[in-house]
Parts: structure tokens; C-alpha cells; sequence
């Protein structure tokens, strides 16, 4: 699984994109609604409509990466704001593409008392 090495800057788009655009489409979002620099190498996440299919826009020193993820059932946790910007870990990130909620991670073995 696609995981970013830590210390990624990660900003999740809140809202819906459109998920037609590609490169161009999304990298003219990141400046102008986002607000940010799509070259400065952070990891840029969007969201269509349905949720089941996020995109990623990163810029890598040499040229843009584009990657999509599809689950086959079920939605990604996506904020609910209208509109904005989050910035996520990466640790959250890759939490976010595997299905788990990213907001509230359960622990699934609690360690025992230290003896």
C-alpha cells in the first residue's frame, strides 16, 4: 500500500471534486482554492461525490503523480466541511486509504500492566 515517508505536509480537499480533472484540473484547485503550492512537494488529497474514489496530487522534483484508489464497497472517511482544507499526518493518510476511520483509531490489544 501507498504510504508517504513521514513528514509529509498532507491536505485533504473538504467538499466534493469534480473527479474528471487530472493533472492541470487539480493543481489549478490546489492554488486557488486550497490556497497552497502544488509544486512544494506536499500531498494533495480529493474526493468525489460518491467517496468510494479519492485522487492524490503530488509533486515528486521532476513532475506530477497522479494517483486514484477505488474500494469496491464501502466509502472513505472524509471531513464534512462544505468547503477548506485539513492537513493530515501521513500515518492519517495511510489510515484514510486503507478504510479506517482516520478520526477515532480504536486500539485493537491494549498492552497489560508492565510488570
Amino acid at each position: 500500500m501507498f504510504g508517504p515517508p513521514p513528514g509529509t505536509r498532507v491536505f485533504l480537499a473538504c467538499g466534493v471534486t469534480d473527479m474528471c480533472k487530472g493533472f492541470d484540473g487539480l493543481a489549478a484547485q490546489v492554488q486557488t482554492v486550497l490556497v497552497q503550492d502544488p509544486y512544494g512537494g506536499a500531498l494533495f488529497c480529493f474526493r468525489g461525490r460518491r467517496g468510494d474514489l479519492p485522487k492524490i496530487l503530488v509533486w515528486d522534483g521532476q513532475g506530477l503523480i497522479l494517483l486514484a484508489k477505488r474500494l469496491e464497497r464501502g466509502k472513505f472517511v472524509w471531513p464534512q466541511a462544505a468547503s477548506g482544507v485539513v492537513s493530515l499526518t501521513p500515518a492519517m493518510l495511510s489510515m484514510l486509504l486503507e478504510g479506517i476511520d482516520w478520526r477515532m483509531p480504536a486500539w485493537t490489544v491494549r498492552p497489560e500492566t508492565a510488570v
